[in-house]
C-alpha cells in the first residue's frame, strides 16, 4: 500500500512545504482554466491561469489580467481562497483541517508545522495553530468591517464582498484588488489616495500580517511588557519601526514634495507617504502611480520590497531579522568584537551564516532575473529589476510592465514568486542533504577580505 508523501519518513519538512505549495498552485491553475472562472467566453489560457494561481498562492499580487474585469465571481473566489491558504501557509491550513476534523496530529506533522511557522520548538504547536487561526480570523474580520464602512455606502451589497476581499488580501500581504471595475484596469487603490479610512484599514492589515505569528504569541503571553518578550520579537518590532519611520520621512519630505505631486494636498501627501512606506512590506497595493516616482524612490521601494516582513508571517522578502542580524554583525566588526549582541543577548553564528546566505540569494535572484527580463523583452533595466524584485519578494508592485511581458519572462517571474514564498533556506534544505558531523576538519588558513 502506497504511503502518502506527507507520512513518508524520508520526506523532510522542507520538501513537504514546497510540494504542498506546488500542489496548491496546480489545483488553482486547473480551477482558473474553467470557463466559469472568467467573464468572457471560454476559460483562461494555461499561462494566464498558472501565473495568477502562482501569484495568489505566493501572495504576490502581480497580475497579467485585471482581477475585477477578467475574472468572474467564481474566479475571484478561487483567487481569494488561494491567497488565504498561501498567506497562512499550506501546512498551517492542513493542520487546521485535521484539528477541526478531530484527527490526531502526529509528531511528524507537528515537526513540519514547526518549520512552516518558524516556531522555536515542537511543543505547543497545535495550541499555537489554534491561536494563529483565531487571531487571523479576528483581524481579517475587523479589517473587513472598517472597509465595509467605506465601500458599502457607495457600492451597495457588492461593497461587502470588496471589503472581505481586500481585508484578506491586505492581511495576507497579497496585493490583489478589485478596483479595476471602478478606476480602470490595474489601478490598484489610486482612487483612494486621500481616504483616511481605507488607507488606515489596509495599512493596519499589512503591518499586522507581516510581523509574524510568533510575535502575536509573545503579545498574548506578555501583553506590552517588552522586557519579557523574546529577543526575536524585540528585533522584529525595532527593525519594523525603524523601516516605517525612516521610509515615511523619506517619502514625505523628499518624494512627495517633487513637482509631479504638486496637486496633492498636505493630507494626501501624508497618507501617500505612509502607504508607500508600508505597502512594499510585500503587500503590493499602491495609492499613487509608481511610474511617476523619481528613480531614487523606485530604488528605495525595491530595497523595502526585498527586506519584506518578518519570519513566520504572511509576508515575503529576506525578512527584517535578516537585515537586523547583518547590521548588528557589521557593527560588531567595526567595534572589533567577535560576536554580535542585541538586547543583552549574543547572536549565534548560525543566524549570521543564514542571514548572509539569504541576502546573497535574494540579491542574485533579483539581479539575474531582472537582467534576463531586460535582455529578453528589451524593457528598461530599472523596470525589469523592479519586476524581478517584486516577484522574488512576493510584493506585487509593478511599473506597468507585467502584462506585456513575453512567455519566457512570465515563467521567470513565476519561478521567482514560488522561490520567494516557500523561502530561500527552505528550498536549499529541500534539495540538499544535511551534512553529518565529522570530528576531523580541514586545516584553517587566513584569507584577507576587504
Amino acid at each position: 500500500m502506497a504511503v502518502p508523501f506527507w507520512k513518508n519518513d524520508r520526506i523532510t519538512p522542507a520538501q513537504i512545504i514546497i510540494l504542498g505549495f506546488l500542489l496548491l498552485i496546480a489545483v488553482g491553475t486547473a480551477l482558473l482554466m474553467l470557463p466559469v472562472s472568467t467573464n468572457g467566453s471560454g476559460g483562461a489560457t494555461f499561462l494566464d491561469a498558472l501565473f495568477t494561481a502562482t501569484s495568489a498562492t505566493c501572495v504576490t499580487g502581480l497580475v497579467v489580467q485585471d482581477t475585477a474585469l477578467y475574472w468572474s465571481w467564481f474566479g475571484q473566489a478561487v483567487i481569494l481562497i488561494l491567497i488565504q491558504i498561501g498567506g497562512m501557509g499550506v501546512v498551517t491550513m492542513a493542520v487546521a483541517i485535521f484539528i477541526f476534523a478531530g484527527k490526531r496530529i502526529s509528531l511528524k506533522q507537528r515537526w513540519v508545522m514547526q518549520e512552516s511557522i518558524s516556531a522555536p520548538q515542537v511543543g505547543g504547536i497545535v495550541r499555537q495553530t489554534r491561536f494563529i487561526l483565531k487571531t487571523a480570523l479576528a483581524m481579517e474580520t475587523a479589517g473587513a468591517v472598517l472597509l465595509a464602512l467605506r465601500f458599502c455606502p457607495g457600492m451597495g451589497a457588492k461593497g461587502l464582498w470588496y471589503a472581505v476581499f481586500h481585508s484578506i488580501s491586505a492581511f495576507c500581504n497579497a496585493g490583489f484588488d478589485l478596483m479595476g471595475a471602478y478606476s480602470g484596469p490595474c489601478t490598484s487603490l489610486t482612487g483612494w489616495t486621500a481616504d483616511w479610512l481605507v488607507n488606515l484599514a489596509i495599512i493596519l492589515m499589512i503591518v499586522l500580517g507581516g510581523i509574524g505569528f510568533m510575535s502575536w504569541q509573545d503579545f498574548r503571553e506578555h501583553k506590552w511588557r517588552l522586557r519579557a518578550m523574546r529577543m526575536q520579537t524585540k528585533v522584529i518590532l525595532s527593525t519594523t519601526g525603524i523601516l516605517l519611520v525612516g521610509g515615511f520621512l523619506y517619502f514625505y519630505f523628499y518624494e512627495f514634495h517633487q513637482p509631479q505631486w504638486r496637486e496633492l494636498g498636505a493630507g494626501e501627501r501624508f497618507w501617500a507617504a505612509l502607504f508607500q512606506t508600508v505597502t512594499p512590506r510585500t503587500a503590493g497595493f499602491n495609492t499613487v502611480d509608481l511610474e511617476e516616482m523619481t528613480p531614487t524612490s523606485q530604488l528605495m521601494t525595491m530595497f523595502l520590497m526585498l527586506v519584506g516582513g518578518s519570519p513566520g508571517s504572511t509576508a515575503g522578502g529576506f525578512k527584517t531579522t535578516t537585515l537586523a542580524v547583518l547590521l548588528l554583525t557589521t557593527a560588531a566588526v567595526f567595534r572589533r568584537r567577535d560576536t554580535a549582541h542585541c538586547f543583552g543577548r549574543r547572536i549565534q553564528d548560525e543566524a549570521v551564516h543564514s542571514a548572509t546566505a539569504l541576502l546573497v540569494i535574494y540579491l542574485m535572484l533579483a539581479l539575474v532575473g531582472g537582467s534576463l527580463i531586460c535582455c529578453i523583452d528589451g524593457i528598461p533595466l530599472m523596470g525589469a529589476l523592479f519586476e524581478s524584485s517584486s516577484a522574488v519578494a512576493t510584493v506585487g508592485l509593478s511599473l506597468g510592465y507585467t502584462g506585456g511581458l513575453s512567455t519566457v519572462s512570465r515563467l521567470i517571474l513565476i519561478l521567482l514568486m514560488y522561490f520567494g514564498r516557500v523561502g530561500g533556506l527552505t528550498v536549499i534544505y529541500a534539495v540538499t542533504v544535511r551534512g553529518t558531523g565529522k570530528i576531523s576538519q580541514f586545516p584553517q588558513e587566513r584569507i584577507t577580505v576587504g
